[in-house]
């Protein structure tokens, strides 16, 4: 979830001595810009992707000469299930510039990586994130979606899973509890629980009365029982905000 303070970047190279030069890097540029991180380590593409699959990184840095899968087809791997993740290639010669355009990678690095090369890459991937609109990634059956929260009109809970309403009147479903959400979306400008089971995007509401909420799209959903005069204030504080 973009609700995170700090960057996931993870590092795949089979060299350790290129793996920890390139932590480094990392860690240094987090210190001098201020950008907070969290960096997560791999010296094979199997075990990056297995990684990914539980915790969602922003940024991957992949080498492309690997034993056994190597960075190219351990990238095809990670885009069938992941369009958001920024990959940005680790390589000994530009002959792969062209087949990283297949994959969707954000670029590429030529070695040896310096502290001023990889310096460079991170700052324009930063102002990406800074400016791109607040949004979620989604962990579905199809994999990592990213969900910004202008097109989120509310979301609900049916027994284990969560239900996202789309204004385009699509239905994402995720495995996660409610509380997952509500814990991350309760201190983020915009959302505001409204019942046990709904979490409602105030930006996206039509209009309301003391028991319930209709939204852009024309759906309805109930304020529970004493709920109606927080919903109100939270409902005019977010419209006069914007």
């Amino acid at each position: 979830m973009q609700a995170r303070t700090s960057l996931r970047i993870a590092v795949c190279d089979d060299s350790p001595i290129f793996l920890n030069k390139t932590k480094t890097y990392i860690e240094t540029w987090s210190a001098n810009t201020g950008h907070a991180v969290q960096i997560f380590t791999y010296d094979n593409g199997d075990a990056l992707i297995e990684a990914h699959k539980d915790c969602h990184m922003d940024i991957i840095f992949l080498d492309i000469i690997m034993p056994l899968l190597n960075g190219m087809d351990t990238a095809r791997e990670l885009r069938q299930h992941d369009r958001a993740v920024q990959i940005i290639f680790l390589t000994s010669s530009p002959e792969f510039a062209l087949e990283s355009y297949e994959v969707r990678a954000q670029g590429y690095i030529l070695k040896p990586v310096s502290q001023e090369k990889l310096s460079k890459e991170l700052n324009e991937l930063a102002v990406q994130f800074d400016e791109e609109p607040k949004h979620l990634i989604l962990k579905t059956a199809f994999g990592y979606q990213k969900q910004y929260f202008h097109d989120i009109e509310y979301i609900e809970a049916q027994n284990k899973r969560v239900l996202f309403h789309l204004c385009s009147g699509q239905i994402l479903e995720v495995s996660e509890p409610l509380n997952h959400f509500e814990q991350q979306l309760l201190n983020t400008d915009g959302f505001f629980k409204c019942h046990r089971s709904y979490l409602v995007y105030l930006p996206n509401v039509n209009h309301f009365n003391n028991n319930e909420v209709t939204t852009r799209s024309g759906q309805t959903i109930p304020i529970a029982r004493g709920y109606g005069k927080a919903f109100k204030e939270a409902y005019f504080s977010t419209l006069f905000a914007e």
